[in-house]
Order: C-alpha cells, then sequence, then structure tokens
C-alpha cells in the first residue's frame, strides 16, 4: 500500500457508520456493527498481502492454488477499543497472532504514557496491522507505532473508524511509512480533543460505561 490515507467509500461501510454514528444505536448494536465494518476494512487494509501458491486436489483435478505468503499477520489492538476491532479481522483470519498496546493520556503533559505492551514475536517477518477506533489527536497512535517499531515491526498498517486531519498529519509526521485505512476523515477536533461530528467515545459506546 502506497497511499498514506485510504477512506473506504463501500456504500455498507458508510451505512454502518452512519448507524454507529447515531447516538440512539444501543450497547449491543454498536458492538456488532463495529465488528461488521472491521470486517469491510480489513478487507481493504488486506489488499496487498503477498502470496505464494500450493498444490492441492479439488473434487476435479489436481491444480497449484493461491494462499497467503510467509509468517502469520500479526493484529495489534490499541487498548482498550481497539478490541472492538479484534473480533471482526480475527474473524476474517483466525489464525493472525494477537498484541496489546497500553497507553493512557497523563492529564498535565498530554503526551501517552505506556502501561502495557505484548506483541507477537518476529515482527519483523510479520505484516501488522494496528487497530483503534479514533485516530483523533495520533499521540497515543503515533506512539503506539513507535513501540512496534521497536519491537522489531517493519511493515505496519493502521486501521481505524474515523480519523482527524489532526491525527492524520500527526501520523504522517511521525511515521510517513505506516498507511492509514479509515471509513471517514471526519471534520477535525473540538477542544477537548474529540472527533467532530464523530460517534463519542468509542469505547464507551461499546462497554456500556461512562
Amino acid at each position: 500500500m502506497s497511499d498514506h490515507l485510504t477512506v473506504v467509500k463501500h456504500p455498507l461501510v458508510q451505512h454502518k457508520l452512519t448507524l454507529m454514528r447515531d447516538k440512539g444505536t444501543s450497547t449491543a448494536s454498536f458492538r456488532r456493527l463495529l465488528r461488521e465494518i472491521t470486517q469491510l476494512l480489513a478487507y481493504e487494509i488486506t489488499r496487498e498481502m503477498p502470496l505464494t501458491s500450493r498444490a492441492i486436489e479439488t473434487p476435479m483435478e489436481e491444480m497449484e492454488a493461491p494462499i497467503l505468503a510467509g509468517k502469520k499477520l500479526a493484529l495489534v489492538s490499541i487498548l482498550r477499543a481497539g478490541n472492538g476491532m479484534l473480533d471482526g479481522v480475527l474473524e476474517l483470519i483466525p489464525s493472525a497472532r494477537v498484541g496489546f498496546v497500553g497507553l493512557y493520556r497523563d492529564e498535565e503533559t498530554l503526551q501517552p504514557v505506556q502501561y502495557y505492551f505484548k506483541a507477537p514475536d518476529g515482527l519483523n517477518d510479520r505484516l501488522v496491522i494496528a487497530v483503534d477506533p479514533m485516530l483523533a489527536t495520533g499521540n497515543s497512535s503515533a506512539a503506539a507505532i513507535d513501540l512496534l517499531k521497536g519491537a522489531g515491526a517493519t511493515d505496519i498498517r493502521f486501521l481505524c473508524l474515523l480519523a482527524a486531519p489532526e491525527g492524520v498529519a500527526r501520523m504522517k509526521e511521525a511515521h510517513p511509512d505506516v498507511p492509514i485505512v479509515t471509513a471517514s476523515l471526519d471534520r477535525g477536533l473540538n477542544e477537548k480533543g474529540y472527533i467532530m461530528p464523530g460517534l463519542g467515545d468509542a469505547g464507551d459506546r461499546m462497554f456500556g460505561t461512562k
């Protein structure tokens, strides 16, 4: 993938995103829609995965058939909201390895602070997809990518539901080699750092917390 930002305009993606934005959508529906929309976005972000071939026998004859090449893909959830996107990708790629990055924002410095990091081994040989529904300021996302690169990852892609121009710019500055796939590039951030028009706090809506 070469483009730094890909906005997936597919009608099903846009329809499901509208339902997720609606404040009247229930927690259960929000979770289900997030899983479904993630699968559609994952189709786009995995488009250029390398293939090899192997000999198989169909019920009719033998053939050389395409199959994914290389080590299993690594999915990395940026906690906690990223967990809502993991299921969608894992349904498509059940053999993927899974890692987690835990960051919180220091209210004094507004900088991300790491509290948890666990990644699969051999990241340098894997396609790594980091997932987080919201790319807002981009500070946490950039810090998560720093950690992944520090652990050896070289082929990283970032999958999110919504992006703000500020977050896209921050990621492009920090990690120009990491393509972003999203369902929408929204207007921008409000004074509290929330994406507008957005959909509120993805973690709260997903887990039914306030």
